[in-house]
């Protein structure tokens, strides 16, 4: 149709105006041809007649519906055209907060000056793999999409990213390649990808600066190619800069900063280590101090140069070298701060000893000299001649920040050079993705030497992307069958060739710097001698007169002609190159080693070719000049794009404030003509802009079509019969192979006719409504009338009709009918009850005889039941009755042991009181016996003293000094004795510590090793804290004994009267010892005559047991037991259980016995306590003696001062010797009495070994006796004996040595070590013997069931079964390699599932580790079991993507654990088994270290099944949830653009519904039920799967907000209702996954409820509860509306959800973590199948496995 037809009324236009550059208007009349005005209303409701040219139909731009505004690409609107670009991209960046906005081929990102947190890895993550597409835009989609494309075809990619300054990209390049780094990480262990990234901060710090527009601004172009394997993983990278700004380094503008190095540098000046530097605070320095604001907001210089030292030392440069370059660094600062003064109008100098220069010459290593003379001196050279020539102060100033703009280029192209060394990758090169970050076009109010290289470059950068625009137009028409047409549009070529041509004016710039005299004005003047009125391109200013300006594609720019030619010469003095070439830093002289040479970055081996071939390279200039550099270098870039595919990146500033999300309207546009978005918008406006599929176009506009229409089967015919009936233009649009194209606008008016369709069917809708609302209440109100009416008539006819005549008749007429009717009921009423009786009657009879033949039957029973049951109570008490005498049996032998026991301990008693008594009165005896004779001598002695006192009066003095001397000595010798008994004391006590600690320790391992005998255990435990306490009080005892010793001897030197009567005494009690001994022997005889009458009475308890034995086992066995009982006789006795009972008695009987024993073996253990407590009395007793010698050593002292007051007295010398000699005497008589006593002990130590032996002699008999099958028993007794003789010459020895008390103690400690140590022996045996005991029963159980055999009709073939396999397989050590190849590695669970029972070989795999176990080989199960979880890892890893294995050996993983638990014999697992399941547990080893390997394995292999789920779940999420329409009738198709056609566009067949995924969970769930899968396992798993489903799902929502929408709501509802079914009918509700779509169920609700009131402000926050505010304001900002029908949120809606929302303290998290995986559990579940009863197939191959 035309366009004219369009301008109706209600439609929008845009019109021009002057604030706002473009604002919307309502056409409020239908523009009729040829009307010169279109009448308009602005929204403030004022008319306007806009003038309209009739002949031109110039109309103004048609506005796009409301749901095409905020689209994600541009090229989707139906009006392509400048206002309608604007007002999406305002409407997406300030109603809905989107930075990213597609235009065809193009990514537009404007600056938001605000973090945002859509960078994080979970989104790189969500748009990894996706299509370009699928997601909202993103910088991240882009990167993508050529790491995509490079993967796909094997071909170079580009992006290229540019933006005036502070438009965000540095930023937008640096995610772009932090993208690359983290989707691709290199193999390699150097961390290539951080190395990448840790370039950017190095760059920004030496490159970047503040500007007035930009406080990041990057002062330099910079192209980073990304290297790539043929894996495609980054193994390096290359960068290659361009025109760096280096005027900055030596002037700043105001408000803005030179780079940041330096400001870094100075912030850290007070650093040690940069002392040497001599720097200062930025203002002080003049290079960093002319902006006048050293400082940005929120920047911390600090803070960032240690960042920057980090990724220097990262990148490989070592300290040396950073220390070289910051030393250069600071010597350009200290050498902008050198003074030049003039000494007239032609010469000048540097001030006399200027600081900074000294510092510039020190840092940088320089002769001051010759510095301070070639800044103020050039050289000329003549025809034969040089010459030096003074310079001005301006020529030397200039000199000077010539020489620092040099230093630090050439630092910045080192720096670079070093940052690609380190980026070097030694590989081949597969493919490389390249970044550049460069300027965009640049207009200011001074425009000079840098704005028009920049703009050069920009030229040439339009003029490539016109170009592949332009084929990859062509590429779509050539692929659909369309007839491509040349498209006009404005080539830039004239441009470029004015600029680079021959004769441009790069070359007439070059040529006036190559002459001496050249200056601006003649370069000017020349050209415009050449282009002035020729090129309609340049153009001369009318008011400046050193200026031109060129007509750019993007706009007009005028550039000031002054600095040209300086800054193209870029001129430094060769006198300055000289002095630099002398620095000892071989950084700074490696800068001019080859002055010019090279070409930086450049391939010398490159041909610059112009841009047209006629024209030639301008080679006379000896230098290369800064614009014939960047032209070389420019046309390398583009040879380099023009090889690869490029992709673009726009970045945009909104506003000149930084203040976020404000749209600044004439600042982006005029951003997007320069940058060329605006010409592909016109581009694509001129040919098909809009382009649909058949599907979406079907899918779209059904409505529009008939019953006729629909009838057609080919969608494909039916779109284009429908389209060509709707527009009558067919030039309209054209019908390609797999698309319609459509012209600009066609799209609107297929929108307008549609919304036109939809509000005429509703307007029918609502009218039919309407209508049958009203029909209905007219009925209503119609039968309401009605009954009103019968009522009122009938009334009016009652009272016309009422008479006096007409009452009687009718009261008569009422009693008459009341009487008849009573006598109709009451006749009834007899009829019934007659009938009703006689029924009572029969059925009464009936019942009476049924319970008289019922009371007969009964007391029939009860005189059977009466004899039955009497007979049955006799034979159970006979049972019984020999039962209890069993037990009678059994309790006596057990009192007599008692008893026996109780006489030996009081025989024991009175043998150590008698020993004890008689040993005490000998050594007194003894003891008194030598103190009267002493007496006696020293009376003599005293005598003879007295009488030769006189004669050695002479001979005192020197006896006094001999007497002297000895005392000293023997004062040594005693103060070595207490130190000698110091040491043996604390060696006793620290050694006693020992002991107790290893008992500690022996005890705590009894306790690791043996958990089934923890009460004997305590029992033990009590035994030896007992002992200690003993021990602490015997050595109370003791040291009270010492104490009273000590008393005692003291007496005795004072009152030889006491000792006297106390002999006498002592010798009246030695007189009763005789009658003593004789009660000694006596008692031994009655302990014979015990011991005799103890041995008889077991031998008769042993005769019984075993007749009463041989009566079970031998009655069963024989032919009597058969004869005696008939087959009823043998059943009654197997129902009653006697047999039973018999057993219960024998076994109860048997465990008295282990009770005996184990009596026994506590005798034994207190026997050894007891000696072991007489070895450390033996102890005790010789500290004692030694503390004795000591008391005699006091004695002797006392003696010693007793001779010196003799010899005061002048007592005789010869008497006092020989006191002396009698002392020395009594002391060796003192060590003869401890000898003796030592003797004693030693015959005590005699009777307790004699006695200790005689008991276990005894008690080896007894056991022998008790088990005489196993003569084990008694070797070990014979052991137990041969060892205690041991220990008895070892106390032989012991006592030999008792002079050395140390080493007694200590060898008695070892011995009570071993003993202990035999104890434990003992104890292992008795459980070996129980063992025994255990299978001793078994074997009685076995000869009880085969007394079952006798009646074979009464026994079940279940319980033969039972009877023949004990539930294991006996697999040999060589089979094992089979068996696990066998039933894990080779077993496929797609063939044997379905014959065998689910666990199969989990419990095979058992059977086999009980077989190992019953056989008791430690060894063997080892094997086993590591071979089995061998296997097990084996088979997963091999099979890691296949599910279905995986599911299998999860599930046999977890039974054959549960197993080891069932059947481990722990308690808190044996709670649910059979008595059977309780007598197969595991007997000899503990298998908790495997069940922990085993429970790892199984969480191991949950992980792979559950990531194995989710990569075949993730494919089928997004299209079956979100882009599959499973409403009928309901579409949520919008217009698309270019993005969504990509090649990488899925095809319709390709497509997943929530159908598919619902198949896939039914798959999982059958086949995880099928290999017998526990339950509570597969809701956890369930559960995963519905957290990762909800949670793709919703971050796919947040990502797309063309999913946005109220119907996108109601699909999204209906799926989740879809699979809460699908958990009803997997009674899966019980697992939580319907807790986990929560979020996605919030979020679907919150799409579909009402979004304007302050109430509806209120119930979404109640009611998105699990939702964050960051999430709910995201999907309120990304709300679409599909129909004109829908409203958009309001932003003042928004903020107001906000505000309510910023109480909640959620968290700014968008995204969900798809990787989070919910903690597993494995419950214990016990299973009721019994191991003997399982069958294994044939198709296993396990025939070498034997059942026992």
């Amino acid at each position: 149709m035309a366009v004219a037809e369009l301008y109706t009324k209600f439609n929008s236009v845009w019109i021009p105006d002057p604030d706002e550059v473009w604002c919307p208007a309502e056409i409020a009349k239908d523009y009729q041809r040829g009307s010169d005005v279109l009448l308009l209303q602005l929204e403030n409701g004022t008319e306007l007649k806009y003038p309209v040219d009739p002949v031109k139909s110039l109309l103004p731009p048609l506005r796009n519906p409301d749901i095409l505004v905020g689209e994600n690409d541009l090229t989707a609107l139906s009006y392509l055209h400048e206002p309608a670009v604007l007002h999406n991209l305002k409407v997406r960046f300030v109603d809905s907060q989107l930075i990213y906005t597609y235009c065809g081929i193009i990514l537009v990102a404007i600056n938001p000056y605000k973090q945002l947190p859509i960078y994080g890895d979970v989104i790189i993550h969500a748009y990894c793999g996706r299509n370009m597409g699928d997601m909202d835009p993103h910088i991240f989609a882009v990167a993508e999409e050529a790491y995509k494309q490079m993967a796909r075809k094997n071909r170079n990619q580009s992006i290229i990213v540019s933006g005036e300054s502070g438009a965000g990209k540095t930023v937008s390049a640096r995610y772009a390649m932090r993208y690359f780094a983290t989707v691709s990480k290199s193999s390699s262990k150097d961390c290539v990808e951080d190395k990448v990234l840790a370039s950017n901060p190095i760059t920004e710090a030496i490159g970047n600066a503040k500007t007035t527009r930009n406080d990041n601004s990057s002062r330099f172009g910079k192209y980073t190619e990304i290297s790539f394997d043929n894996r495609y993983r980054i193994i390096g990278a290359n960068m290659r800069t361009y025109l760096l700004e280096k005027s900055r380094v030596v002037f700043q503008t105001e408000n803005e900063r030179n780079y940041h190095i330096f400001y870094q540098l100075c912030a850290s000046a007070g650093r040690k280590e940069f002392e040497h530097l001599k720097l200062d605070v930025a203002e002080n320095f003049s290079y960093v101090s002319k902006g006048g604001n050293a400082v940005i907001d929120g920047v911390n210089d600090q803070t960032d140069f240690i960042e920057t030292q980090k990724t220097f030392s990262l990148l490989g440069m070592n300290k040396d070298f950073q220390m070289d370059v910051f030393k250069v660094l600071a010597g350009i600062l200290h050498l902008g701060n050198v003074q030049i003064r003039s000494l007239n109008e032609e010469k000048s100098e540097v001030i006399h000893d200027d600081h900074h220069l000294q510092v510039f010459s020190e840092l940088l290593e320089l002769k001051e000299e010759e510095m301070a003379y070639g800044l103020c001196h050039r050289k000329i050279a003549t025809g034969s001649d040089t010459v030096i020539k003074p310079m001005t102060k301006v020529q030397a100033v200039n000199a000077r920040d010539a020489l620092a703009k040099h230093i630090y280029s050439k630092l910045f192209s080192c720096i670079v050079e070093h940052i690609n060394k380190a980026l070097q990758f030694s590989g081949k090169q597969h493919t490389f993705i390249g970044v550049l970050d460069i300027y965009g076009f640049e207009t200011f109010d001074m425009n000079s030497f840098e704005q028009f290289c920049i703009n050069y470059a920009n030229e040439k950068l339009q003029q490539q992307f016109n170009l592949h625009v332009f084929k990859l137009e062509q590429d779509e028409y050539m692929k659909e069958d369309i007839p491509w047409t040349l498209i006009e549009f404005n080539d830039n070529q004239p441009c470029i060739d004015l600029i680079e041509a021959k004769m441009g004016i790069l070359e007439l710039l070059d040529e006036e710097c190559l002459l001496p005299q050249g200056t601006e004005d003649n370069w000017l003047q020349k050209l415009q001698n050449n282009y002035l009125n020729k090129n309609p391109l340049f153009e001369k200013p009318r008011m400046m007169r050193k200026a031109f300006i060129i007509q750019h594609f993007a706009d007009k720019v005028q550039y000031e002609c002054e600095g040209f030619l300086e800054k193209n010469r870029d001129t430094l003095y060769e006198e300055l190159i000289n002095v630099l070439k002398k620095s000892k830093i071989h950084l700074l002289a490696n800068f001019f080693s080859d002055n010019e040479s090279s070409t930086g970055n450049l391939n010398a081996n490159i041909k610059v070719r112009a841009a047209r071939t006629g024209f030639k390279s301008f080679k006379k200039q000896h230098r290369t000049t800064v614009g014939s550099k960047f032209r070389s270098s420019l046309h390398l870039l583009m040879e380099t794009l023009n090889a690869t595919t490029p992709h673009y990146v726009r970045c945009i500033k909104p506003n000149d404030s930084k203040l976020p999300f404000e749209y600044d309207c004439k600042r982006v546009v005029q951003q997007l003509r320069a940058c060329g978005v605006l010409e592909t918008i016109r581009i694509s406006a001129q040919s098909y802009p809009s382009r649909w599929t058949y599907f979406e176009f079907f899918g779209r506009y059904r409505i529009l079509m008939s019953q006729h229409d629909l009838a057609i089967n080919d969608k494909k015919q039916i779109c284009k019969e429908v389209l060509q009936r709707l527009i009558q233009d067919p030039n309209q649009f054209h019908f390609g192979k797999t698309k319609i194209f459509f012209r600009a606008g066609q799209v609107a008016y297929l929108e307008k006719l549609r919304a036109d369709r939809l509000r005429a069917a509703s307007i029918t809708i609502q009218k039919n409504y309407r209508c049958w609302i009203q029909r209905k209440k007219f009925l209503t109100l119609k039968r309401a009338a009605i009954i009103l009416q019968q009522y009122v008539r009938g009334e009016r006819t009652i009272r016309r009709m009422l008479t006096a005549t007409t009452l009687k008749q009718a009261w008569a007429a009422v009693i008459i009918q009341k009487h008849w009717r009573c006598f109709l009921v009451r006749r009834r009423y007899q009829l019934i009850v007659g009938a009703i009786v006689v029924i009572q009657s029969h059925t009464r009879g009936s019942l009476a005889r049924r319970n008289y033949q019922k009371m007969v039957k009964d007391q029939k029973a009860l005189i059977i039941q009466k004899h039955v049951r009497a007979w049955l109570v006799r034979r159970r008490y006979q049972s019984i009755r020999r039962f209890v005498l069993n037990i009678q049996l059994t309790f006596r032998v057990k009192q007599l042991h008692r008893k026996l026991d109780e006489q030996s301990k009081e025989n024991k008693g009175l043998l150590e009181r008698l020993t004890s008594l008689s040993t005490l009165h000998s050594s007194e005896a003894g003891k008194f016996h030598k103190v009267e004779e002493e007496l006696k001598k020293s009376m003599t002695q005293k005598k003879f003293i007295e009488d030769q006192m006189k004669q050695s009066k002479s001979q005192t003095e020197q006896v006094l000094s001999e007497l002297r001397k000895e005392t000293l000595s023997l004062r040594g010798q005693n103060e070595k004795l207490k130190k000698q008994h110091q040491d043996q004391t604390q060696e006793m006590k620290d050694k006693v510590d020992q002991i107790t600690q290893a008992h500690l320790d022996n005890l705590e391992r009894e306790e690791h090793q043996r958990r089934k005998s923890e009460n004997n255990f305590q029992i033990q435990k009590e035994d030896y804290e007992n002992q200690i306490e003993a021990l602490n009080d015997e050595v109370k005892h003791l040291r009270e004994e010492r104490v009273q010793l000590q008393e005692q001897v003291h007496e005795e030197y004072l009152s030889n009267e006491d000792l006297r009567k106390e002999l006498a005494e002592l010798t009246n009690e030695a007189l009763v010892i005789p009658k003593l001994k004789g009660d000694i022997t006596t008692l031994e005889l009655k302990k014979q005559g015990l011991e005799m009458c103890l041995q008889n009475q077991r031998k008769e308890m042993r005769e019984k047991v075993e007749e009463i034995t041989q009566q079970l086992l031998g009655g069963l066995e024989g032919e009597e037991l058969r004869k005696r009982l008939c087959p009823e006789d043998m059943e009654q006795l197997n129902e009653d259980g006697e047999l039973w009972m018999a057993y219960e008695g024998l076994k109860r009987a048997s465990r008295v016995m282990e009770m005996h024993i184990q009596s026994q073996k506590e005798n034994y253990e207190k026997e050894i306590e007891d000696l072991s407590f007489k070895i450390g009395h033996l102890c005790e007793q010789t500290t004692q003696l030694q503390q004795k010698l000591q008391e005699e050593n006091h004695t002797n002292e006392n003696v010693r001062l007793e001779m010196t007051r003799l010899a005061n007295d002048n007592m005789v010398i010869p008497e006092l010797k020989l006191q002396i000699l009698e002392l020395h005497k009594e002391r060796q008589d003192i060590e003869s009495h401890l000898k003796g006593q030592v003797v004693k002990m030693k015959e005590k130590m005699d009777e307790v070994t004699d006695q200790l032996q005689g008991s276990l002699e005894d008690e080896g008999a007894q056991r022998r006796l008790l088990e005489s099958e196993k003569d084990n028993c008694a070797k070990e007794n014979m052991e137990l004996v041969a060892k205690f003789r041991q220990l008895q010459n070892d106390n032989y020895q012991l006592l030999n040595r008792t002079k050395t008390d140390s080493t007694i103690s200590s060898k008695m400690q070892k011995e009570t070590s071993q003993l202990t140590m035999e104890n434990s022996d003992l104890e292992e045996q008795l459980e070996q013997k129980d063992r025994q005991i255990k299978k001793l029963q078994n074997q009685i159980k076995s000869l009880t069931k085969t007394a079952d055999k006798v009646n074979p009709t009464n026994v079940n073939a279940s319980l033969v079964s039972r009877k023949e396999y004990l539930g294991m397989l006996e697999c040999k050590t060589e089979d094992e390699e089979k068996l696990i190849k066998n039933l894990i590695l080779g077993l496929k669970p797609q063939g044997v599932v379905v014959n065998m029972i689910p666990g199969l070989p989990a419990y095979v795999l058992f059977m086999c580790v009980r077989y190992a176990d019953d056989t008791n080989d430690p060894d063997m199960l080892k094997s086993l079991m590591n071979s089995i979880i061998g296997g097990i890892k084996d088979v997963t890893k091999n099979h890691n993507e296949d599910f279905e294995m995986l599911s299998f050996w999860l599930s046999n993983s977890v039974h054959f654990l549960n197993c080891l638990k069932q059947y481990s014999g722990e308690e808190e697992f044996m709670k649910h088994n059979s008595p059977q399941q309780n007598d197969q547990c595991l007997k000899n080893f503990d298998l908790s270290e495997y069940r922990q390997i085993l429970s790892d394995l199984a969480i191991h292999i949950y992980q792979q099944v559950i990531k194995v789920m989710e990569d075949n779940l993730q494919p089928l999420i997004v299209p079956g949830m979100l882009e599959h329409e499973s409403l009928q009738g309901i579409s949520s198709m919008k217009p698309t653009g270019l993005r969504k056609r990509s090649s990488s566009f899925l095809d319709e067949s390709e497509q997943y519904t929530i159908s598919s995924i619902l198949q896939q969970l039914s798959y999982f769930f059958s086949t995880m039920c099928q290999h017998g899968t526990d339950t509570d396992l597969i809701r956890q798993a369930i559960k995963q799967l519905f957290f990762q489903i909800g949670a793709i799902t919703i971050n796919n929502l947040f990502l797309r907000k063309d999913m946005c929408s109220c119907r996108k709501g109601m699909q999204i509802r209906c799926n989740i209702s879809y699979l809460e079914e699908w958990l009803k009918d997997k009674s899966m509700q019980t697992s939580n996954a319907k807790d986990t779509l929560e979020l996605l169920s919030q979020a679907a609700w919150l799409l579909q409820v009402n979004k304007t009131t302050d109430d509806d402000v209120k119930v979404i926050c109640e009611r998105c509860s699990s939702l964050s505010a960051v999430q709910i304001v995201k999907i309120l900002n990304s709300y679409t509306p599909i129909d004109d029908f829908e409203k958009r949120v309001a932003p003042s809606f928004v903020k107001k959800v906000q505000s309510q929302l910023n109480r909640r303290e959620d968290g700014s998290t968008l995204i969900i973590d798809t990787e989070y995986h919910f903690q597993v559990t494995f419950p214990f579940n016990p299973s009721s199948q019994a191991l003997e009863t399982v069958q294994i197939p044939s198709s296993l191959k396990l025939n070498f496995l034997t059942r026992i």
